[in-house]
């Protein structure tokens, strides 16, 4: 029996759920998807059986959405294509972080293989993206990081900042005018579990972060 076609609906679904997996903790729901994809979740419902029937997902209506291998190869190369653009984008072209990501996604299924290499070997094999995610190589190898949320870290620890979700282009902005990004140095003053606050020092000046936006940001010790 021949494989279904990969299509751009197959590569936007199977990337959704690998990402989904990609942060600790993090599963991929209908509700999550049909928001990221901008459909609704009753569309979201027939399209996962759909997938699973070809192959490309393993899914049961209210359980639990895995990738297949096949699914799991189509995503980590869409994401290694995404990555590598968005660097791109704003290494050479100056493209603001709060932006790229959408730009990324219009080009991702566009651009040639051979255009992408040559991106990919001007920027030289960059393994990071601009929002410290990882780029997976060539193979489909991802790195595997020992970072941590801003939320799980202990006050009085000194830590760099190593990746920002790049889900909400505001609050990406709200963190530039923090002064927060990829490789910021920083201090954990408080974690404030019943505020749901994280007080933090940039750069010798006190932030107060919501653990909502804290979240969204992982780090490593200095």
């Amino acid at each position: 029996m021949p494989q279904p076609a990969v299509t751009r609906v197959v590569e936007d679904y199977v990337t959704v759920i690998w990402k989904a997996f990609e942060w600790p903790g993090g599963v991929p729901t209908t509700t999550d998807i049909a928001a990221q994809l901008g459909v609704t979740p009753s569309t979201v419902s027939t399209t996962l059986r759909k997938l699973a029937r070809e192959g490309f997902i393993e899914y049961e209506p209210y359980g639990a959405i895995t990738l297949t291998e096949v699914g799991r190869a189509i995503a980590v190369k869409i994401v290694r294509r995404h990555r590598i653009l968005e660097t791109y984008l704003v290494r050479a072209l100056d493209v603001p972080w709060d932006e790229v990501h959408d730009e990324a996604d219009r080009l991702e299924h566009a651009v040639s293989d051979a255009v992408l290499d040559r991106m990919d070997r001007a920027l030289g094999r960059p393994d990071r993206d601009p929002h410290g995610d990882p780029i997976p190589d060539a193979a489909g190898t991802v790195a595997v990081d020992g970072d941590q949320f801003l939320t799980d870290t202990a006050p009085g620890t000194e830590v760099r900042v190593t990746r920002v979700s790049d889900r909400s282009s505001e609050l990406l902005r709200y963190f530039q005018s923090l002064g927060l990004a990829v490789g910021t140095a920083l201090r954990v003053d408080q974690v404030n579990t019943a505020a749901d606050t994280v007080h933090i020092t940039v750069d010798g000046a006190a932030v107060h972060l919501s653990g909502l936006s804290a979240s969204a940001i992982r780090v490593a010790p200095q």
